[in-house]
């Protein structure tokens, strides 16, 4: 029997024995399989793994989008959905959409404008709150998504691959301004990523999946700030990707 749970807990997030399956009979496909993660507060975990091995599924469990088959799931609090497509009302602007999600979680017509304005110039969009999508860079409406979500006023985001569109220097732009929003506002997050750089660049503790599994975690170790071409991100990518592609057996040269 599965439950999911939003209560006070010492973790942000949990998954217990965490089980999700689609479809009947032949057709049953098996997503996720005894899955065990969990995550401490203010903790920025990166999960690794190939298409198909469970991530987003997880990430959709997290959130409450896909009610798990069966285990527990335990929440801190609801958490912000930011996807790799920014998925913001195209005939709103900039910031009529973030005044969306503060309207939804509440807030008040008189404080709507002002707080998306606070929002907007948190990630950097000063000028572009009257844009409509259409009119952004792929980075910037990836910085009003993440806005939106600060809007919901969560201690807790839930990251699918949201720059995996974008070009090298945008992304590595915005690593510097997700991980700064992330410490000074104590975040939560949980970060789906095929890019491995990109996982040990941000993460506290990266993930590895296979086939619906938890094949190894790993804490990153490093201090910050740290850089995706950096010598000590590149190596500890390398043996985090050697890991995976062993299916998460320890290597002979690869640290535990």
């Amino acid at each position: 029997m599965s439950t999911a749970v939003e209560t006070e807990h010492s973790w942000a997030l949990s998954a217990e024995n965490l089980t999700k399956e689609f479809g009947e009979g032949s057709q049953r496909t098996i997503a996720l399989d005894g899955v065990t993660l969990r995550v401490r507060p203010g903790e920025f975990v990166t999960v690794v793994g190939t298409s198909g091995c469970g991530k987003s599924t997880l990430l959709n469990v997290f959130a409450g989008l896909d009610d798990p088959t069966a285990g527990v799931v335990t929440r801190g609090a609801k958490p912000a959905l930011m996807f790799q497509d920014a998925t913001l009302l195209p005939w709103l602007t900039a910031r009529r959409n973030v005044e969306l999600a503060l309207k939804l979680t509440g807030v008040g017509k008189s404080e709507r404008r002002s707080r998306a304005q606070e929002l907007l110039a948190a990630v950097r969009l000063e000028g572009w709150e009257d844009k409509k999508p259409h009119e952004l860079s792929g980075g910037m409406r990836q910085r009003v998504a993440l806005a939106r979500c600060l809007a919901q006023n969560t201690s807790i985001i839930l990251m699918d691959e949201p720059l995996g569109a974008l070009d090298a220097m945008t992304r590595d732009h915005l690593h510097d301004e997700i991980e700064s929003i992330v410490r000074d506002r104590g975040l939560t997050v949980v970060f789906v990523t095929h890019n491995m750089r990109e996982a040990v660049r941000l993460a506290d503790r990266v993930v590895l999946m296979g086939s619906g599994r938890i094949l190894h975690e790993q804490e990153v170790g490093l201090s910050r700030p740290r850089a995706m071409d950096s010598a000590d991100v590149a190596e500890r990518a390398h043996d985090l990707t050697a890991r995976l592609k062993a299916g998460g057996t320890v290597l002979r040269g690869v640290d535990s």
